[in-house]
């Protein structure tokens, strides 16, 4: 039967309620049922995150794993130990178009994920309606980096992995600091943010050691993620539209290292980006990361 629009799981047929049915918020569902059936879901599609039937078989087993192959200038100086931190890739405002780079330097069981929604969305085709899988994925060390994908595919497994991807490609430094004394380790933001996303803003304030973090569920997710330990938070808008609400927590977080504040006045020293340090490791090594044979040509110069 249909309660507040969500079938109930039908015990005996080993058609058993998908998984994903809180996560996913609409009927049906997918992966395996509540009593052990690899079910179809009540009325949904039912390929799972790798349980269920057909094509998707989760992310593989660790071990699957080819070796990277970088096809940027920046994967291959990070492959080849030229880059030695995330900080030094975001000093000079470089783009990360691989993921593995952001793997490189957190370590795989650090990087935790978290899927904060998968929602269905719809094309209206001559044929009916195209249905497809949007994902909405966090990522972060707890340690200052925190990132957020989102991703819409046919298949609910692979609408995660794909945002899994992005969220790790748009990792960002997240600022910390005190707010009051500077005693122990950075616990709080340093200064009062604010980020907007559709209606929805979201504020952030310091506050004081043992607080915690008070917010929504959403915000509060990626506020752990992002390793702040004690923050007040404010909201307004349509924050039952998650999409925006997580946004929006992102790019307040996002502006903590856009905030000057005082000891950010001191005169900069400017450095060569790592294009120019390394230009010469960059010629030699092809775009395969190989030595590059030297030529007779090369030999003359």
């Amino acid at each position: 039967g249909w309660i507040g629009r969500i079938p109930m799981a039908d015990t005996t047929s080993g058609r058993g309620r998908g998984r994903g049915e809180g996560r996913g918020g609409f009927p049906g569902g997918f992966g395996r049922g509540r009593d052990g059936g690899r079910g179809r879901g009540d009325g949904g599609r039912g390929r799972g995150r790798g349980r269920g039937r057909g094509r998707g078989r989760g992310r593989g087993a660790p071990g699957d794993e080819k070796e990277w192959v970088p096809v940027t200038k920046l994967g291959r100086l990070v492959k080849d130990g030229k880059i030695k931190s995330l900080e030094h890739i975001y000093l000079f405002s470089l783009p990360i178009k691989e993921h593995q780079i952001v793997d490189n330097f957190i370590a795989s069981g650090k990087l935790k994920e978290e899927v904060m929604k998968i929602i269905p969305v719809q094309k209206q085709t001559r044929a009916g309606q195209r249905t497809r899988f949007k994902a909405f994925v966090v990522v972060g060390d707890m340690d200052g980096h925190v990132g957020l994908g989102v991703k819409c595919a046919k298949e609910v497994a692979t609408a995660i992995r794909g945002a899994i991807i992005i969220a790790k490609l748009n990792v960002i430094p997240v600022r910390r600091g005190f707010w009051g004394n500077r005693i122990g380790l950075p616990h709080t933001i340093p200064s009062k943010v604010t980020g907007k996303c559709g209606s929805v803003s979201v504020r952030l304030v310091p506050a004081p050691r043992g607080t915690g973090i008070i917010a929504a569920k959403v915000p509060k997710k990626v506020l752990q993620l992002a390793g702040i330990d004690d923050v007040f938070t404010s909201s307004r808008g349509s924050t039952k539209t998650l999409g925006n609400f997580v946004h929006a927590t992102f790019i307040a977080l996002e502006k903590t290292y856009a905030f000057l504040t005082p000891e950010l006045w001191k005169e900069t020293r400017f450095q060569k980006t790592p294009y120019q340090e390394f230009t010469d490791h960059l010629a030699k090594t092809g775009k395969l990361g190989l030595e590059k044979p030297v030529t007779a040509l090369d030999a003359a110069h």
